[in-house]
């Protein structure tokens, strides 16, 4: 079986929850590689809703092995609040769950932390998830971090906490303080997840070398989207982390040679939440009607996403920067009540025409979108649909022309939020 990179290709949200999940059948280990309790996942099964904010996918398949690598920072009672309620519901995780010693920690004082920087950003902040991801990706590259491990060492956890805390009292005129975090109680509420947290504790990289050396199938699960990259996406509006297929590597500590397919995920149309340029963005009731009918609240904050319409300029510059080998499609269905359906293909910047993703992404806020209008197929709903014969012929044009301007094959097409509602085109 083949080893496979599922990456988001818009700005997440794209329901890469689901196509893991479907994967995960022909997969013995999940690992994810990016992000942390900002992002969310939401897979139904039959009439259950599984929403997943930490552990991989994979743990809904019995017989698959989970892995949270070093590239993901962990707000640790985030986790073990999901390992719980997972096992409230008769679904075995602390044996099947594995952690790298490497990856980061999202301590309280994070948390403060963002919410002292997004207020003080006033009109020009980032609308970030308040869950303390960019602290804690700030501390990693400044190298003041806290890894899993550390927790293993009391002395060290300590001696880092200490300078932390006064470094950021410093920097907020007292937050934590106000807040009532001190040395004492963080090193305290830390350390009781140590025992917890250590028969979970792997070298990431070795595991999945050696899983991959006896021949295990593997699958990658990202997190967010290609265009919350903070290296390739909308900077400054954007995610702390590589969420395209580089973070995969890095995030994990494998060779690119581990992976044999890589999967980009989008949806029929496009969605963001939080602030940032969104050329095609509906603004009125068109959006209105797309949130509705596709559910768009955010697994995570439960924040209405901003809709508009697909964005293939986005999606075909996503194709490019992950090298990818197909497209899973996902809510096609969400189509269903709309007699046209427009498709933004190029950008006007000024009097200027671009066909490209701006090399400036802070340009991207100052472009208008070029439609191109394609027929719906309001008569004949794709809902719940299993085999690509039975699309109606214009949402197969409609798949085709994505096809063809992006370069990559529709692989995988959604119909509905449950796990069987997909058809797989071989």
């Amino acid at each position: 079986m083949a080893n496979r990179c599922v990456i988001g290709a818009q700005w997440g949200d794209e329901g890469k929850g689901k196509i893991v999940d479907v994967l995960s059948e022909e997969a013995d280990l999940v690992a994810r590689y990016s992000g942390g309790a900002n992002a969310g996942h939401t897979v139904k099964i039959g009439t259950e809703t599984f929403a997943l904010h930490l552990i991989p996918t994979g743990v809904l398949h019995p017989h698959v092995t989970c892995l949270i690598g070093n590239g993901m920072v962990l707000d640790l009672p985030q986790l073990f609040k999901e390992i719980d309620n997972l096992t409230a519901r008769n679904i075995s995780v602390e044996n099947r769950l594995k952690i790298s010693a490497a990856a980061h920690v999202v301590m309280p004082y994070h948390k403060v932390l963002e919410r002292a920087n997004e207020k003080r950003r006033g009109g020009g902040a980032i609308g970030t998830t308040m869950r303390g991801i960019g602290p804690a990706y700030a501390d990693k590259v400044s190298r003041q971090g806290i890894r899993t491990a550390c927790l293993l060492d009391p002395t060290q956890l300590r001696h880092r906490v200490e300078i932390n805390v006064a470094d950021i009292n410093t920097r907020t005129t007292g937050a934590l303080d106000q807040e009532g975090l001190t040395t004492d109680r963080i090193v305290e509420d830390t350390l009781g997840f140590a025992e917890r947290l250590r028969p979970m504790l792997v070298d990431a990289s070795l595991y999945l070398h050696q899983a991959w050396a006896n021949g295990k199938t593997i699958l990658l699960e990202g997190a967010q989207g290609v265009l919350l990259d903070v290296d390739c996406g909308t900077y400054p509006f954007a995610t702390s982390s590589n969420t395209t297929v580089g973070g995969a590597f890095t995030g994990l500590g494998i060779s690119p040679r581990v992976v044999d397919e890589y999967i980009g995920v989008s949806k029929a149309y496009a969605t963001r939440v939080g602030n940032g340029p969104f050329p095609t963005e509906a603004k009125d009731e068109i959006g209105d009607r797309l949130r509705e009918a596709g559910g768009e609240f955010g697994t995570t904050t439960g924040r209405p996403r901003r809709c508009g319409w697909l964005d293939l300029v986005a999606l075909k510059f996503a194709v490019r920067v992950n090298g990818l080998d197909c497209l899973a499609l996902t809510k096609l269905d969400v189509l269903d009540d709309f007699a046209e359906i427009p498709v933004g293909t190029a950008y006007e910047f000024g009097s200027e025409k671009i066909e490209h993703m701006p090399p400036d992404m802070g340009n991207l806020g100052f472009c208008q979108p070029v439609y191109t209008t394609l027929p719906g197929w309001v008569d004949t709903p794709t809902k719940g649909l299993t085999a690509y014969n039975d699309l109606p012929s214009a949402a197969k044009d409609y798949i085709k022309f994505i096809e063809d301007f992006t370069g990559a094959k529709v692989g995988m097409i959604s119909t509905g939020a449950a796990r069987d509602e997909m058809i797989i085109r071989t």
